[in-house]
């Protein structure tokens, strides 16, 4: 056997580890993360930019005392969903936004469906098949993401950081950007003493912004974007504080136009809301003169959609422990006095409501999840319909085995690609209990 396939001699000596040096792997399933998973000896290799089924040149980036990471830099033998990447700034090395550039849009939803499917497995003991449903809006799986915070180098080019990085990838533009995301020029401007800029854009109105982090206490002088838009500056304890034009944008969906801090929470995908907001709905089916919760409800989304529901007879109450979201959420629902949100700690807050009778409830909790706490909170206010959105299937796995203990059962479970070429799913799991 040639060196070329012999994965022991294509492993190059290096005085510090396996670090730098290069092995032929041949890739075997998907993990959570956008990695690959293949074997070396004893250990688990973690590999980017390859498929399941490969046969690649890995060069090794990290090791640990039980497993690698590494970056395939070579394709031996190519996997058919692989595809050339649309950006020319993915790849090993470099930008680490996009994880699936170099798989086909049908493949890189099943491998969202193994990996949300091996996570409750795993971590929750649910076998369950999931299918990703596509998105409306973005055929090619481009021009979606309304957000996007670009980080900027030492000479004040703003660009996307590389994976697990702090170095910073320069860009001309970003091609999951939403074409008036790319408008703002963000890249092609000059930003010195400039830390970070996020660049926003409403998907249903043509309102933008950009939010800017200045390196010092001082806000430097700013370029002119390339399209007329808001400027705010973000402190770094996250305080935001106008500078030029409104502080808000407006966002449409359900029929409805909600008011949103340009630095606070939206999702990114242009039809997201809209499609999570219709899913709830269905998943809970509330009824005329019941009461419903919404936590962690941000500006308001699912509280309104609910909230028209139940109707004036019924009522719906939403928590959020962002101040001005809560401030968004006010007004986004001062049509409806039925519906009230309380500017509070998720878990402090249903400490309060111990006694209240509740019908259902939605969460929609930030990466790190709702945890046990909430799930025993919700089982004790006699709940018994939970819709559960979250963007990151191992602390949904984790949280879904906290509500099965307290009784509750896994009734459905739908999932959506709302961030193509990323690893990211948003899932959506209905919950029951008698």
């Amino acid at each position: 056997m040639s060196p070329a396939r012999n994965p022991n001699a294509a492993v190059r000596a290096s005085a510090s580890g396996l670090v730098g040096t290069e092995l032929e792997l041949r890739v075997e399933g998907v993990a959570h993360g956008g990695w690959c998973v293949a074997r070396h000896d004893e250990r688990v290799v973690f590999v980017r930019h390859t498929l399941p089924g490969e046969l690649v040149r890995a060069r090794i980036t990290e090791e640990a005392s039980r497993f690698l990471r590494a970056d395939a830099v070579e394709v031996l033998e190519a996997s058919p969903d692989r595809v050339e990447a649309p950006c020319p700034f993915a790849g090993p090395g470099r930008c680490g936004g996009c994880d699936w550039q170099h798989a086909s849009l049908e493949a890189q939803r099943r491998l969202k469906g193994l990996v949300v499917s091996e996570q409750l497995s795993r971590i929750a003991k649910i076998d369950r098949d999931v299918e990703v449903e596509e998105l409306p809006g973005a055929p090619d799986g481009l021009g979606w993401r309304t957000r996007v915070r670009f980080a900027v180098d030492s000479a004040g080019r703003a660009g996307l950081r590389r994976h697990r990085s702090h170095e910073i990838e320069p860009i001309d533009h970003c091609r999951i950007a939403h074409p008036r995301v790319d408008a703002l020029g963000v890249a092609e401007l000059e930003w010195p003493k400039v830390r970070e800029v996020e660049a926003v854009a409403s998907a249903g109105t043509r309102d933008t912004a950009l939010v800017v982090t200045p390196e010092g206490a001082k806000l430097p002088p700013l370029p002119e974007p390339k399209a007329s838009a808001a400027v705010l500056r973000r402190f770094r304890n996250g305080r935001v504080q106008q500078v030029r034009g409104r502080r808000h944008i407006r966002e449409n969906a359900g029929g409805r136009e909600f008011r949103v801090s340009a630095a606070g929470f939206w999702q990114v995908h242009t039809s997201a809301a809209e499609v999570l907001s219709e899913a709830v709905v269905e998943a809970l089916a509330p009824e005329p003169g019941e009461t419903g919760l919404d936590l962690y409800c941000g500006a308001g989304l699912f509280t309104a959609a609910l909230a028209e529901s139940v109707g004036s007879e019924g009522r719906v109450l939403g928590v959020e422990s962002d101040a001005e979201a809560v401030r968004d959420a006010r007004h986004n629902l001062r049509d409806m006095p039925w519906a009230r949100v309380e500017h509070a700690d998720t878990a402090a807050q249903l400490r309060e409501w111990v006694d209240m009778r509740v019908d259902f409830a939605v969460l929609d909790p930030p990466r790190a999840g709702a945890g046990p706490v909430v799930a025993r909170q919700l089982s004790e206010l006699r709940n018994r319909r939970v819709a559960y959105v979250s963007c990151d299937p191992a602390t949904l796995a984790r949280d879904l085995a906290a509500f099965v203990e307290e009784g509750y059962e896994l009734t459905g479970l739908r999932a959506f690609d709302s961030f193509p070429m990323t690893h990211h799913v948003e899932c959506l799991a209905v919950l029951r209990r008698d």
